[in-house]
């Protein structure tokens, strides 16, 4: 299946069809790529074991819960030594939906979701303790 850590042509296609739809059976897939159930599922197994697949998720409209605020944050932290009171603050707060280390502007990027913009309000108020933020309020989805 794997040679020096490539995937093969079969493997990609199992892959891509995963990535557009993890709620598909082995055997679905197996029409897909011309082969049988089993066999789709013996390589799904020998990606998940070479970490390839981490995991599979659920997409979800996170308006129909009442999220309604959609909150892209660049953070610039304040001190160098707020970074792992940072990360905890991160993790304990349910709002968070995402967040990333990066270089270039800021020293994290967040993906917030609210219920309102009071909501949005109070969390960059404890946001604040670690640094200053830009803001940006998503308008729509488009991938």
């Amino acid at each position: 299946m794997m040679s020096n850590g490539l995937l093969d042509e079969v493997d990609l296609r199992i892959l891509q069809h995963l990535l557009e739809d993890a709620s598909l059976s082995h055997k679905q897939i197996g029409e897909l790529v011309h082969m049988t159930g089993q066999a789709v599922g013996a390589r799904v197994r020998k990606l998940q074991d070479a970490g390839v697949i981490e995991g599979y998720t659920v997409r979800w409209n996170p308006d129909k819960l009442g999220l309604a605020v959609d909150a892209l944050i660049t953070v610039f932290m304040k001190s160098g030594g707020a970074h792992a009171s940072f990360h905890s603050f991160v993790r304990q707060r349910e709002q968070v939906a995402e967040t990333l280390r990066v270089s270039g502007e800021g020293c994290y990027w967040m993906r917030v979701r609210v219920r309102s913009q009071e909501e949005l309000n109070a969390f960059l108020d404890e946001l604040t303790q670690f640094g200053n933020y830009k803001l940006s309020l998503s308008i729509g989805r488009v991938k």
